[in-house]
Parts: structure tokens; sequence; C-alpha cells
């Protein structure tokens, strides 16, 4: 699809996140996790001139979206979510590999995860994240640690 093509109404489409998103984004959001963002974080984030945010749509409908911020020399994978109903659908893949094409190739890509979330762990580690740390009692609904994970450059090879 070239593109002046308008994606099919059964392709997901990866855009940017807008304001009027935000309703769609918190019923994701409260339904995802079970502490969820505030629609003030969100705002807070999508006003951010330097970050990414985007979002995946099949049909009109929000489907999922990331929210990936600057810091220095380092990228933040802040929050990403999909619609329980949609997860297993490469969604969150296709978010990220989109976060990826306009971060660049030498970014540096750091993000906390539950280490019980077993499927976000793998999924991220098939993408080239390694564990490197954990943050103890991150988590305040139930103090469980975060696993920090990093994403670096490929070493030059030459």
């Amino acid at each position: 699809m070239n593109r002046l093509e308008k994606p099919r109404a059964d392709e997901v489409a990866i855009t940017r996140l807008a304001y009027s998103d935000l309703p769609s984004v918190l019923s994701i959001e409260r339904r995802a996790f079970t502490t969820p963002w505030s629609l003030a974080m969100f705002v807070l984030e999508l006003s951010k001139p330097s970050g990414v945010c985007l979002a995946a749509r099949r049909g009109g409908q929000l489907l999922g979206y990331l929210v990936c911020s600057r810091y220095a020399d380092v990228w933040h994978l802040m929050n990403v979510a999909v619609s329980p109903e949609r997860r297993r659908e490469r969604i969150a893949t296709m978010l990220l590999t989109r976060m990826f094409a306009e971060l660049g190739p030498d970014a540096r890509v750091t993000l906390e995860v539950r280490p019980s979330n077993r499927g976000a762990i793998e999924m991220y580690e098939g993408l080239g994240f390694r564990a490197a740390g954990h943050r103890r009692g991150y988590y305040h609904d139930n103090g469980e640690d975060a696993l920090i994970m990093w994403l670096e450059p490929a070493p030059f090879a030459g």
C-alpha cells in the first residue's frame, strides 16, 4: 500500500495519537491495567513535542496505543496497551515497530514491565529488549517489582 492509499477496513493503521482519542484510550486503559493512567497523564504526554504517541486503528476503531517519551539521549516506553479483546493479534508489535522506525536505528529505549506479565516480556525480548535489573516495589497496587528492560543500538560491526 502506498502512502496515498487508504488502508482497507480490515487492516490495522498506525497513526498519531490525538487528543480526540483520549475517551477511547481511557476506556482501554481502565480495562488493561489495575492502576490506570489518568486523563491528565495522557494530556501531559501528548503535549510533549518530542514524544512519540501512536494509535492502532481498524475501521476507525481504536485498538491500542503507545506512549514513548524522550529523556536526554534515552527514550522511555511509558505505556503500551491493546484492548483486551484484541490481544494476541500483534497490535502491540505493530505499534512498537512503528515507534522504532520513528526513533531511528541509534535509539536507546528502556521500559518497566511486571515480571508476572510473561506475554509482554516475551514480546519485548522478541524485539531485542534485554532485562537489565529490577525496581523494587514499583507497582503501587500490589507492591510487585518492575523488570527493567533495555534496547540498545547494535554495535558498529566495522
